[in-house]
């Protein structure tokens, strides 16, 4: 089972039809709805942390959740998720001027983790006003992704399995997100390894959808 922490977010239910889909098990809980003691109890074989409003302070047990997992259950954190990962491990965040509301950026990555594989240039989708602040880069985390002027849009842990993208790969506008997704779920143990003609065609429909629709739909 995957435990999707729901920061109060409309996109929490994209993340979870897109893990859905590619066969996880996905069991979704509010942010204020149990203890971090109580949400390690459940036996979840990996963590992800969706998107949501404010900061990672005002996410009920987000952070905390990622200092007690770390070392013991993978974790994805998704926008405010991938905040929460850099400030548990004592980062910060600055304002991004102008706030990236439904925008579209090309995508630089290292290869990496969730990127394995992945094209460069890829187009991601991003909603936020906040991002990570590298001058105060904890020392446990590498940045995986940035966008053409610098900004950091991936992470992970140099250690364990631990991952945050800024973006949302669940948006239909942007690309590869099934394979990020599909990534993380093979860290979290064989019961998750991706089926890849599956993968490949709901990768495929996505893209139709996305050039059938180019305007009307970027979420």
């Amino acid at each position: 089972m995957i435990l999707l922490l729901d920061n109060y977010d409309s996109f929490t239910w994209n993340l979870w039809h897109f893990l859905s889909d590619l066969g996880a098990e996905v069991k979704t809980l509010r942010n204020d709805a149990a203890s971090v003691d109580e949400v390690m109890a459940m036996g979840a074989e990996g963590i992800v942390l969706s998107p949501g409003p404010g900061t990672p302070a005002q996410a009920g047990i987000t952070e905390g959740l990622v200092r007690v997992a770390t070392g013991r259950l993978p974790i994805l954190g998704v926008c405010l998720g991938h905040q929460a990962i850099w400030t548990a491990f004592g980062g910060s965040l600055m304002r991004v001027d102008p706030p990236m509301h439904g925008k579209l950026s090309r995508l630089n990555h290292e290869g990496t983790g969730l990127f394995a594989g992945l094209q460069q240039d890829l187009t991601v989708t991003r909603y936020h006003s906040l991002v990570a602040d590298e001058a105060t880069q904890p020392e446990e985390l590498q940045v995986t992704a940035r966008t053409a002027d610098g900004k950091i849009m991936g992470l992970q842990h140099k250690s364990h399995p631990i991952f945050g993208v800024q973006f949302h790969p669940e948006s239909i506008a942007s690309s590869g997100g099934y394979q990020m997704l599909a990534a993380f779920l093979a860290s979290c143990g064989a019961n998750h390894l991706p089926d890849g003609a599956k993968l490949d065609l709901l990768e495929a429909q996505l893209l139709r959808l996305d050039q059938k629709f180019p305007d009307q739909v970027h979420v």
